[in-house]
């Protein structure tokens, strides 16, 4: 809908709210049914994710923030859901809603850059926010111009931390990007197979992708936390790690 930059991918935009959605209700559904006693399956499984983020941000995150852990957990479930939906079967939905005139529908929503760059932008915009609130501007300004080869050479640090800045938003988003992009092409190519080929090469595909789902949901989550955890640190600290 719409054209240029304000054009709004209602595909991608319709999914990573559902699932979004999905999330909360899960864990609203287990924080309302949570007891002190035998936990029941749905509190064991937010238990075991909650327990496995935060252990993740404690080992990583050497700042303090009540926001970092619940933001992280966010990161992980929220990119693993909208990864999963590459494991629906590629012309399903398409299929479906071609019948009420649907003519383009992506499902994955990971496999749109727009998805992938929003994320990693929310995430760049707190580690500026976090610059500035841990270093304020003087001691950011001081660290900018003396790391990291000294006071001297101020200008190529700037230059330095400016490339170094900018290329961590990029990188994380076309990490996730092409991964799921590539699962998806892939996809698309099996489902051109022969019919009796399609359940080989796709089953095998499919087992080996929930690994890559699941890893990359990780590794965008670890890397925000690194991000953050470095937003935090001051360049004394840096210097005496």
């Amino acid at each position: 809908m719409g054209e240029g930059f304000c054009r709004l991918n209602l595909d991608t935009l319709f999914f990573s709210v559902v699932l979004g959605a999905i999330f909360v209700w899960f864990f609203k559904r287990a924080a309302d049914k949570a007891t002190s006693g035998v936990p029941g399956l749905v509190q064991n499984f937010a238990e075991l994710l909650i327990e496995f983020v935060d252990g993740q941000v404690k080992d990583t995150f050497h700042g303090k923030s009540q926001l970092i852990a619940p933001l992280a957990l966010t990161i992980f479930v929220w990119v693993f859901l909208m990864n999963f939906m590459d494991l629906l079967p590629v012309d399903l939905l398409p299929t479906v809603l071609s019948l009420f005139g649907v003519s383009h529908f992506r499902s994955v929503p990971t496999a749109d850059p727009n998805t992938t760059f929003g994320m990693s932008i929310a995430v760049f915009i707190l580690i500026i926010y976090y610059n500035l609130k841990i270093k304020g501007v003087k001691g950011l300004s001081k660290e900018m111009l003396v790391s990291p080869f000294g006071p001297y050479l101020f200008p190529i640090n700037i230059i330095f931390r400016l490339l170094e800045e900018f290329v961590r938003p990029i990188s994380l988003s076309l990490r996730l990007f092409g991964n799921l992009f590539a699962g998806e092409l892939i996809f698309i190519l099996v489902a051109l197979l022969p019919w009796w080929l399609q359940w080989t090469f796709g089953g095998v595909w499919a087992v080996f992708h929930i690994l890559i789902i699941a890893i990359q949901a990780f590794i965008f989550m670890m890397l925000t936390i690194v991000y953050l955890s470095m937003a935090h640190e001051t360049h004394g600290q840096e210097e005496t790690h």
